[in-house]
């Protein structure tokens, strides 16, 4: 029995990771039918951004409390993935809508690489590995015989969050009802008065937001070493 409620809150975690990476991939596929390959990328900016501000957050306020500073991380990074996404759209995507899907597709390849190389390029990000500290205790909470830490119970809270507020938003908000609507058919949603160009930017913004959280995550709860420090790859 403890070795299925292990195997039980191991998957659980798994998959609020993987739920935190998929629910911005599918929002963009759901309303542009487009396969945003740049997607994992702008996790990765996310995931970047945050391990910047914790730096600082270390250098100038050392002493704050992991949950404080993840918190800051996370509410950092988002703004910044989601300018990268929205510019994406606005440059890379929005002159392709109507081309035949492999332009886009291709298109997409080429902004994921675009991305890795800048990010590879930054001064301070560079192309070694980089340490990710370790914020919250690493003393495991014991659930029925299994352990848990409390980074990954965070992750959960944060998915069970996530996936809720998103069902509100597609099902109870008018954003919501313009997204399904641009879905179902941008022309007609036009017709009716929907701004499609809105719907989309909200579209990949709220994507965006969502790689952040799950990118800020990424590190802290996939860490594998035994040392209090983990690493993270560019």
């Amino acid at each position: 029995m403890e070795t299925f409620v292990q195997q039980l809150l191991n998957g659980l975690v798994l998959g609020s990771m993987y739920a935190l990476v998929a629910l911005g991939y599918t929002m963009v596929y759901g309303v542009l039918n487009l396969i945003n390959f740049a997607h994992g990328d702008v996790l990765m900016i996310g995931a970047m951004v945050g391990l910047s501000i914790l730096q600082l957050l270390d250098a100038h306020f050392p002493g704050l409390p992991g949950y404080f500073q993840l918190a800051i991380a996370i509410l950092g990074a988002i703004p910044v993935a989601m300018l990268v996404n929205v510019l994406i759209e606005r440059v890379a995507y929005r002159r392709l809508r109507n081309a035949p899907r492999l332009a886009p597709l291709i298109t997409a390849i080429g902004v994921s690489i675009l991305l890795q190389t800048v990010v590879m390029a930054m001064p301070f990000w560079g192309r070694s590995p980089l340490p990710f500290p370790q914020l919250l205790s690493s003393e495991p909470i014991m659930i029925g015989g299994a352990m848990i830490s409390q980074t990954q119970v965070l992750l959960l809270v944060l998915a069970a969050l996530a996936m809720v507020a998103l069902v509100l938003l597609v099902e109870r908000t008018k954003m919501g009802r313009a997204m399904r609507a641009v879905a179902e058919n941008p022309r007609v949603a036009g017709l009716m008065g929907v701004d499609s160009n809105r719907v989309i930017v909200a579209t990949f913004a709220i994507g965006a937001a969502l790689a952040a959280v799950a990118g800020v995550m990424w590190a802290p709860t996939m860490r594998r070493s035994p040392s209090p420090w983990a690493c993270c790859r560019a």
